[in-house]
């Protein structure tokens, strides 16, 4: 039996993260034959060498596409989009996949939709029809409307397909990929490493038993000019906090070279803070971090997505998340200094949530790997409205 050849393409940090397991269910189903395609900053070491977890999970990577213009603005993401379509295209036409898999809302995901498209090369879209605050939805949607097959997270996902005009028969409820992640790290509690030692970062050490915050901050790309003031608005109140914290380095969006100066000068400013710094982190490991922490403060969809499923109490700022599911772990702050204070020193206090499963139930992995062995979507895109 010929398998058929998945073309999946990784293009930055979060999006490996959400996907690993669907990637070793489908490397290993009986029926499917996986490409994987490692593009954009997942291959820059300022965002963390993502590549590097990758390679280093087993995964044999059958393509590497640079397609990153350096300056994190608006006018260098839209061109880094195009240069990706046009590579991404050579690449597709090298390796003849019957189908292309893509995920999340990202702008160096759209490359990977158009080129697929424009090729009538079947397109799969993981994590369609969900909300947030900025371009991000934009792109979210347009990707949708470019797809054959949809792998989405819950029934509010499914709904909003159905009304966008997308067949019921194309779209199947499988949960979030990263939530499987989750369901092995809250079946296996213990946190059995030292995130200082084992990953080096900048800053003072942290003992990781002791009550520590975790904040990820990124830009948000619809108000990059506020990224610089955001940034500081958030890093006073977590210095008034007085908690050790582990921060982690912003995505590569619109804005994130004034998140890192803001960084970069509290570091020399305040020689005797209490923060470690960290580009990235293996998913397991940063989940362990996450479910031993006191909360998680910043706009990652992280705190929405697996930090429901983990119970752990979530700060969330700002826009960037705005209208996406969440579960009663999170408080909505603004990016007032004392708000966000106040929210940080409740939930810190409250300890940990219930499990909520609003973004699946840790099965995602096989039950993606079989819809796409299964299905055989047609190119021709007619809508149900």
């Amino acid at each position: 039996m010929t398998k058929r050849k998945i073309c999946v393409v990784i293009t930055a940090r979060p999006s490996y993260s959400r996907i690993r397991t669907a990637l070793k269910a489908i490397q290993d189903h009986p029926e499917l034959e996986l490409q994987l395609v490692v593009a954009a900053s997942a291959l820059l070491d300022r965002y963390g060498s993502t590549v590097d977890y990758i390679e280093r999970d087993g995964f044999k990577i059958t393509e590497k596409v640079y397609m990153v213009i350096e300056g994190a603005t608006l006018t260098t993401s839209a061109k880094t989009t195009g240069i990706g379509i046009m590579e991404l295209s050579t690449t597709f036409d090298n390796l003849k996949p019957d189908m292309v898999c893509t995920i999340g809302d990202r702008y160096e995901t759209i490359a990977t939709a158009i080129a697929a498209s424009y090729m009538n090369i079947p397109l799969v879209h993981m994590q369609g029809g969900e909300v947030t605050g900025n371009i991000d939805e934009k792109v979210r949607h347009a990707i949708t409307k470019l797809s054959d097959l949809h792998l989405v997270s819950n029934d509010d996902a499914k709904t909003r397909l159905l009304k966008m005009g997308e067949y019921g028969e194309k779209i199947f409820i499988t949960g979030c990929p990263s939530i499987d992640i989750a369901k092995e790290v809250l079946d296996n509690r213990e946190l059995d490493f030292d995130p200082c030692e084992k990953y080096g970062g900048v800053g003072k050490y942290i003992d990781p038993k002791a009550d520590y915050l975790v904040v990820m901050q990124h830009p948000v790309t619809t108000e990059y000019e506020k990224s610089r003031q955001q940034a500081e608005a958030l890093l006073k109140a977590v210095h008034e906090a007085k908690l050790p914290t582990f921060w982690f380095w912003p995505n590569p969006d619109a804005g994130s070279d004034g998140t890192s100066s803001v960084l970069r000068s509290y570091r020399e400013e305040h020689p005797e803070n209490n923060f470690r710094f960290f580009k990235n982190m293996e998913g397991h490991d940063f989940l362990k971090l996450l479910l031993y922490s006191k909360c998680l403060v910043g706009n990652s969809s992280v705190g929405i997505r697996e930090c429901a499923y983990l119970g752990v109490p979530v700060v969330n700022i700002g826009s960037r998340q705005n209208r996406r599911l969440r579960g009663h772990n999170v408080i909505d702050t603004d990016y007032n200094s004392d708000n966000i204070l106040k929210a940080i020193l409740h939930q810190v206090d409250h300890l940990s949530y219930p499990v909520d499963l609003i973004y699946g139930d840790g099965t995602a992995a096989q039950q993606i790997a079989d819809v796409i062995a299964k299905s055989r979507p047609d190119i021709r895109k007619v809508i149900s409205y």
